[in-house]
């Protein structure tokens, strides 16, 4: 196969859904859970020493920038015990590295994909397009779906990073096989960090520490199997966090932040310490939330951030606290989907420092003082199943592909406030809403108040069934930007549509003006 990415564009391998979705469809029905490696053979939850993953190095540094590079590559690797899975991979490992990034410090990735040039046995061509999620990122380098890079191509991602403090991540957004593409490992967080974040003395170091939670299935052989029913979702009977099955963490008798991103493609959580112990939540997607709140249980969509505290010195040396999962409703469980992960307590030493919870973290946030009075329009977004297809307000990306790229579902002015309403109209399904670019505020759910939890800067929304959720938001930029859902099979399924932000005093860029370059690199980084 030698396709470059304009020979892609030019037969229509996903120009429309007339033709790309009868392939997926096709690609669906090879998997079979038929083939599904039997409970027995699973490891016991709790057997498996927790990781945290490697953190990125760069390259090298200017006086405003960091560079890195970044390797797409299959690799083979141990999720279960005894077993070697195939996998995509981060430079290696999956999750990817983590990147800790200073406010202001530009950052340019170059992202290399080396993967095959045919998946071996999904048969599908692995192009890329890497979304660092959370991040106010240019078109061209927000990790646009059609803007991809084909194996044997590289692009060059340039970050801003002038948000403030928050855990974002980076996954694949490749048009069409975004699903399998996160499911196989290209995916991992990216934290920034500021100086008010800092001055609030949260945990830190070893005591601040990421947790990606997903599922996966696996056939007999320890290979990930993957398989869609009717489109709805795929569900795995393994719970994973940071690539390892219910892993057992051993913590100090003091406090510890975790930083807790839901990377399942389809699974939402309800998850809570055993005993219905309570924790902190100090920052949301976009962010920390103007005061902390204590929960005991959160519910958690695919892709949604939540950043807790949890003080393990209320409890005995040898004492375990499990992480629990009270599935939500239109999922699929299994025997041990109940569980996530535990935390033994152990009577080691620590460093005293930088272990409390202030009573105010970000109460100053612009976006969190925003009124519904200062609306100029409100508009709805439904999200349902329409004709056998998911879709945004009836469309989908079909329909921003049959246009040349060129249908918004709006055009909001740079510095509008608006109010979306989001809509979910059916009992039968629920979708993690994503609207890239921006932050916004959760301001009800079906009229009442947002969960103690929402009450912090959001990029995506919980919409369960028949739900309306109302949001706020300022739109700042220019350019054109995806809403979708994080269900990523609704969105490979063409869940997905475009906004252009309106700013006549900036250079609008083409998210597809930056295409990828052949390797072997041209350039140096």
């Amino acid at each position: 196969m030698s396709l470059n990415r304009r020979d892609v564009l030019k037969t229509g391998i996903f120009a429309g859904a007339a033709l790309a979705l009868p392939v997926r469809q096709a690609l669906a029905s090879g998997p079979s859970q038929r083939n599904r490696l039997p409970t027995s053979r699973l490891p016991q939850p709790f057997s498996v020493p927790f990781v945290v993953p490697p953190i990125a190095r760069p390259v090298r540094s200017d006086a405003t920038t960091d560079y890195y590079r970044i390797r797409m590559q299959s690799t083979v690797g141990t999720i279960l015990p005894g077993f070697r899975t195939p996998l995509f991979a981060y430079n290696g490992t999956v999750p990817g590295p983590t990147f800790k990034v200073r406010q202001g410090r530009k950052v340019v990735v170059r992202q290399i994909n080396e993967l095959p040039r045919q998946h071996p046995t999904l048969k599908y061509t692995p192009w890329t397009s890497v979304h660092l999620h959370g991040s106010a990122s240019l078109p061209q380098f927000d990790g646009y779906a059609s803007d991809i890079s084909l194996p044997g191509q590289y692009k060059d991602y340039q970050y801003p990073n002038f948000q403030p403090a928050r855990t974002l991540w980076y996954h694949d957004h490749g048009v069409h096989h975004t699903a399998e593409n996160v499911y196989q490992g290209l995916y991992a967080q990216y934290h920034l960090s500021d100086a008010r974040e800092d001055a609030l003395k949260l945990p830190a170091g070893e005591f601040d520490v990421p947790l990606t939670i997903g599922d996966a299935m696996f056939n007999a052989d320890g290979s990930l199997l993957f398989s869609l029913d009717n489109h709805k979702g795929m569900w795995g009977d393994v719970i994973v966090v940071n690539g390892r099955p219910w892993p057992a963490m051993k913590v100090k008798r003091r406090k510890y932040r975790f930083r807790v991103l839901n990377g399942s493609i389809s699974r939402s959580y309800n998850w809570s310490l055993n005993g219905g112990d309570p924790f902190t939540v100090i920052a949301t997607d976009g962010g920390l939330m103007p005061r902390p709140q204590t929960v005991t249980s959160i519910r958690h969509g695919s892709a949604e951030r939540y950043e807790i505290i949890v003080d393990f010195s209320r409890y005995q040396p040898g004492q375990r606290v499990v992480m629990r999962n009270a599935s939500p409703k239109n999922n699929e469980d299994y025997d041990n989907t109940d569980k996530i992960m535990a935390f033994d307590v152990v009577a080691d030493p620590f460093d005293g420092a930088n272990n409390s919870i202030p009573a105010e973290l970000d109460p100053r946030n612009p976006l969190m003082a925003l009124t519904p009075q200062q609306a100029v329009k409100t508009r709805q977004i439904v999200l349902e199943r329409k004709g056998g297809e998911w879709t945004v307000n009836g469309t989908t990306w079909a329909k921003i592909e049959a246009s040349g790229f060129q249908f918004t579902e709006s055009e909001p002015r740079n510095g509008d406030v608006e109010i979306w309403e989001i809509i979910t109209k059916s009992g039968g399904w629920f979708h993690p809403l994503h609207i890239h670019l921006i932050d916004f505020k959760v301001l009800d759910r079906n009229g009442k108040p947002p969960f103690p939890y929402e009450l912090g800067p959001k990029d995506v929304v919980y919409a369960g069934e028949n739900e309306t959720v109302r949001v706020i938001t300022r739109f700042e930029g220019a350019g054109k930007y995806m809403v979708h859902c994080h269900n990523l099979i609704h969105e490979d399924h063409d869940m997905m549509t475009q906004f252009r932000v309106v700013n006549p005093n900036v250079t609008e860029f083409d998210p597809m003006g930056t295409p990828a370059i052949n390797l072997p690199e041209r350039t140096a980084l």
